[in-house]
Parts: structure tokens; sequence; C-alpha cells
């Protein structure tokens, strides 16, 4: 499944905390974090700290990979010795 927002992440672990029947103090009890902070994770809070966000996923037994995207382009390398030599010659 692909994520491309924080919001994204939260709709699939609002979705499975509702798959397993789980109420938002049940899954705070067993991610260790407060039901407050399901909360705000759950509505897309711009501020989450990833590794709250990785223990929350894996309490409901979901895995966040991250791959590379084969159809990004490819970053141009940059030679910087070349790049100071000529701000060197001007």
């Amino acid at each position: 499944m692909d994520v491309h927002s924080l919001r994204d992440l939260a709709a699939i672990a609002r979705g499975r905390r509702s798959e397993l029947g789980l109420s938002q103090a049940e899954l705070a009890d067993r991610a260790r974090v407060s039901r407050q902070w399901v909360s705000a994770f759950e509505n897309g809070k711009p501020t989450t700290e990833i590794g709250l966000a990785i223990r929350l996923l894996d309490s409901l037994g979901l895995h966040l990979t991250v791959m590379e995207d084969a159809s990004a382009p490819s970053p141009t390398a940059v030679d910087l010795d070349a790049l100071l030599d000529r701000q060197r010659d001007t």
C-alpha cells in the first residue's frame, strides 16, 4: 500500500484498529502512548513523532517499509572540486 502523507498512514492505522475491534484507549495501552496521542495521530497531526508512530503500527501488526521509487528521477552527481575550481577562476 502506498503512503504519500501522514494522513494516509493514519487512515491505514485507523482502519486496522477498527478491523481488530480496538478502541483508541486499548490501542494506546498496547502501544504505550496516551489515548489523546492516538486520536491526534489518527487525525493526521503533522508533528507526530515517527518513533511513536512506528510503535503504534507495530502494535497493530503493521510494518513500515521504505522503498526507492524507480520512476523518480535520479539525482545528478555534482563534482564539488570542479565547482570550486571554477569559482576560484572567476
